[in-house]
């Protein structure tokens, strides 16, 4: 079977653009110069009919084209470098760069201390962690995977649930010093105690919060002078006294061994949040990509 060398070359070096988001970060990476890359993208342009790249001075993206002709070739390009590495050991296999976007509070509470143990494990590869509050478009920004919290929405990527984190109340032991413990849910209505809101960053409106005791829910207005948008501002507030939170039990696993953290109204802690990885392949994923959802199963447990 004839394989054109020169369109399978251009389709390395569109993938080279995607992952690294300029002509000159992809040059840097293939070992070429920024004008052979432009090149490289002109003939392949030529070569399908289509305009792949709009290119500004500060950067390029795919055009609408671009992105479904992209959508097309990694799979194929991911199935080759797989083909390739067959013959080296299982950890050689595992190789190249990764690129994950994450949420603030999986990414830093949760993946970030564990991500020196995978890549000990694949000495071939590196990861870039991209935190931000939105997945946006994978294919376009060069990036692999997602890991998000929450029901998971339709869209052309693959999704796949990792683990139901449990929706904890808590607060520092100093506050519950000075306010109370309380014993009911209702008690949190009514500006009774300071509870620190979340905002959503997708409705821009606030998490509601709910207190679940087996099939039994309830639902309470909070109220309180404190609005965060990320886990981090929310467990250093409650760590400071300022009050009441409802963190992810991942999140606050180690205060509340440690006693700095307090879990209040234990008996009405049954709510779980999903948390979801999605990748952009339909094919079968590269093998960095599989190693990595393995790795997450193992430590989202």
């Amino acid at each position: 079977m004839a394989v054109d060398g020169k369109l399978l070359g251009g389709m390395g070096v569109l993938a080279a653009v995607v992952d690294a988001g300029s002509f000159i970060r992809a040059a840097e990476s293939l070992g070429m110069t920024q004008s052979g890359v432009s090149r490289a993208v002109a003939r392949l342009e030529q070569r399908v009919g289509v305009r792949l790249f709009d290119r500004t001075a500060r950067a390029v993206s795919l055009t609408d084209e671009g992105r479904r002709f992209y959508e097309q070739v990694a799979p194929l390009l991911a199935g080759i470098e797989d083909a390739a590495a067959t013959v080296s050991d299982a950890a050689g296999a595992v190789r190249g760069l990764l690129r994950v976007n994450v949420d603030s509070a999986f990414g830093h509470n949760v993946l970030a201390p564990r991500l020196g143990e995978f890549l000990a494990r694949y000495p071939a590869l590196s990861v870039e962690l991209v935190v931000r509050d939105r997945i946006g478009d994978l294919v376009a920004e060069g990036l692999d995977m997602a890991v998000r919290f929450g029901e998971a929405e339709p869209s052309g990527l693959i999704s796949r649930q990792l683990a139901r984190s449990r929706v904890l109340t808590c607060a520092s032991p100093e506050y519950v010093a000075r306010h109370g413990r309380p014993k009911h849910p209702s008690e949190l209505a009514r500006g009774r105690h300071e509870c620190i809101r979340v905002r959503n960053p997708f409705t821009e409106s606030h998490f509601e919060w709910e207190f679940q005791r087996g099939d039994e829910v309830i639902p309470v207005e909070v109220q309180g002078r404190l609005v965060v948008n990320d886990s981090g501002s929310l467990i250093g507030a409650m760590l400071s006294g300022h009050g009441i939170g409802q963190p992810f039990e991942f999140s606050v696993r180690d205060l509340l061994e440690s006693g700095r953290l307090v879990k209040l109204l234990p008996a009405w802690s049954d709510e779980r949040y999903p948390v979801y990885v999605y990748h952009r392949s339909r094919e079968l994923p590269a093998a960095r990509v599989r190693a990595f959802i393995d790795f997450l199963l193992e430590i989202a447990k």
